[in-house]
């Protein structure tokens, strides 16, 4: 949908996100669309016993945030840049009488939401999964490498897991002979 994204957000105006810094917060009413140009932005839910974070979708550069929003009154979840980021922003009003003008963003527009909706699904897959050490084994073999040093409690919150859980079954596979399950 980059091309089509290019055009729709040309004349957006430009939002630069310190790491760490929010986008917006749950329960904010959605007055913007976001397409991310530069860094990492995810979407992110707390467990509301533990506080944990919850990571729904990492957005990186040529990414829509919050498709779903387009139709919410209000965002559910928090955005938080991962990285320094920036964003391009339009205001979601014009957004939506643009997809009702221009077909070819309509459908592209329904292109990336099934495949965020697919995302969402295997996501959903592999967090019900009991053991820690199947719910890493099935991100692995989505084709997901383990992330850089500093970045493990990401993964922990995409897997819906303490780090420290993470810690402990990394440790474990460290320590475990090659060859044996």
């Amino acid at each position: 949908m980059s091309r089509i994204l290019d055009q729709v957000f040309s004349e957006a105006r430009t939002q630069a996100l310190p790491a760490g810094q929010r986008l917006f917060l749950t329960g904010d009413p959605v007055q913007s669309i976001f397409l991310v140009r530069a860094g990492r932005i995810v979407l992110v839910r707390r467990n509301r016993e533990s506080g944990a974070p919850l990571f729904l979708h990492i957005a990186g550069p040529g990414m829509m945030l919050a498709e779903a929003s387009v139709w919410s009154p209000a965002y559910h979840c928090d955005a938080q840049a991962l990285d320094d980021a920036e964003v391009a922003v339009i205001p979601r009003r014009w957004f939506r009488t643009e997809m009702t003008r221009n077909s070819e963003l309509a459908n592209a527009f329904a292109m990336d939401l099934a495949h965020a909706l697919q995302g969402a699904r295997l996501k959903a897959e592999i967090r019900s999964l009991p053991r820690l050490a199947d719910r890493l084994d099935a991100w692995l073999a989505e084709g997901n490498a383990f992330p850089e040093r500093g970045r493990l409690q990401e993964l922990a919150a995409e897997l819906g897991v303490t780090r420290e859980a993470l810690y402990r079954e990394m440790a474990r596979r460290r320590k475990k002979p090659a060859g044996r399950s």
